[in-house]
């Protein structure tokens, strides 16, 4: 049965480039050298938290081109490429509304921001258009702002996550290892 599904799943699911595949792309030709590196590929245990730090990083600093910037940013800092890039899903067309209310609050309780500050600062405006306008520049603002924290404590969080979970799993496999049998060594 797990056969058929498999099957039947890779048959409809598009094929993931290979490397060589990639470097050979006429827009990566500049970074066609950097792309066939091995060291972007493998999943080391300082290579992998790098990777969900620049993916998380990516992911809110800017809303649409994430994953090149990840990748990118994953280049020079020898960081695990396909981890950086998959990270940067976290703010996808799904879950984009979510994460701008988060950063709107998070910016709000940064910068400290209430309705008594923005009332004192509207007082002032004359011109309806310019005060719906203003209005609309600081909730911007204040967002940008909660992206920013939310890319730089996300990225710092990813990073120790990632160390941790790595960790644990190479400890776990230790652990699961059988004993080796020690073989009695000949009296001379």
């Amino acid at each position: 049965m797990m056969d058929k599904a498999k099957r039947w799943l890779s048959a409809r699911m598009p094929r993931m480039p290979k490397r060589d595949e990639m470097a050979e792309n006429r827009w990566l030709a500049p970074v066609a050298g950097t792309i066939k590196r091995s060291e972007l590929w493998r999943f080391t245990r300082r290579s992998v938290p790098r990777g969900v730090a620049l993916g998380v990083f990516a992911a809110f600093i800017i809303p649409l081109g994430q994953t090149f910037l990840a990748v990118l940013l994953a280049l020079p800092s020898r960081a695990n490429l396909p981890l950086a890039a998959v990270t940067t899903l976290i703010t996808n067309p799904l879950t984009v509304a979510f994460w701008a209310v988060v950063a709107h609050r998070l910016g709000q309780f940064v910068l400290k921001i209430d309705a008594a500050t923005t009332g004192a600062a509207n007082e002032h405006v004359q011109s309806t258009w310019f005060q719906e306008f203003a209005q609309w520049a600081e909730i911007a603002g204040v967002a940008a702002f909660g992206f920013v924290v939310l890319a730089v404590v996300g990225a710092a969080v990813g990073y120790l996550v990632a160390s941790f979970a790595w960790r644990f799993v190479v400890a776990r496999k230790w652990g699961n290892r059988p004993a080796r049998i020690k073989t009695p060594q000949p009296a001379e």
